[in-house]
């Protein structure tokens, strides 16, 4: 991002972006129309990193409109005025546009262009970022490196270590609030035991 470009600038291009589906540089192209989804302001101090839009997310342009973001809400302890108040919590998923479904019809990986052609500018944009939820494996992988730990798994047990790096934003990994993942939150016990309660503590700070 040039020092002369604002958010408002970045966001319109966003939106405007066709680059999965028109200039591909990972074949197939997007075999849809394009519709990226992204919530953010120059002030919000939260930011949810996740995956990519799913179809319900698609349809509605807005993030987290599905049962996720009921879950994801219920971990922050926010309602959804806050939670879509973009003054206060920006949502930049590691891709932007819903990637299409596999053939087991589950959610495939965000588009590869994406990231790299995104990421940089828009978090330059976001100076008042303290907090950056990497929500699944592509999330966690950007933002603290690919070689972090082995799984999700491991790097969510890692949390405390993770949050208390001297780093600005500081990053806390969480596992995807999908419904996909209700045994794993069943094997693990301690993520809602322990991690949650340090979750609500921080986002409240963040947003007192």
């Amino acid at each position: 991002m040039s020092p002369e470009e604002t958010l408002d600038e970045v966001l319109a291009e966003l939106r405007a972006c066709r680059i999965c589906r028109d200039a591909p540089l990972y074949l197939p192209p997007l075999p849809h129309q394009p519709r990226p989804v992204i919530q953010a302001s120059a002030t919000a101090r939260i930011c949810i990193a996740g995956q990519a839009p799913g179809t319900r997310v698609h349809a509605s342009g807005r993030p987290f409109t599905d049962p996720s973001g009921v879950r994801l809400r219920n971990w922050l302890g926010m309602d959804e005025t806050v939670f879509y108040d973009a003054a206060k919590v920006a949502v930049v998923p590691m891709g932007h546009c819903f990637p299409g479904l596999d053939a087991k019809g589950g959610d495939k990986p965000p588009r590869r262009e994406c990231a790299p052609a995104w990421r940089e500018r828009v978090f330059a944009a976001l100076p008042r970022i303290e907090l950056v939820l990497a929500i699944g494996r592509y999330a966690q992988s950007w933002h603290l490196g690919p070689k972090e730990a082995a799984n999700l798994s491991a790097t969510v047990a890692n949390w405390r270590e993770i949050l208390a790096r001297p780093v600005f934003p500081r990053v806390l990994p969480l596992p995807h609030p999908s419904w996909r993942n209700n045994a794993w939150l069943k094997r693990n016990p301690w993520f809602e035991a322990e991690l949650l309660p340090v979750l609500r503590q921080e986002v409240a700070r963040l947003l007192g």
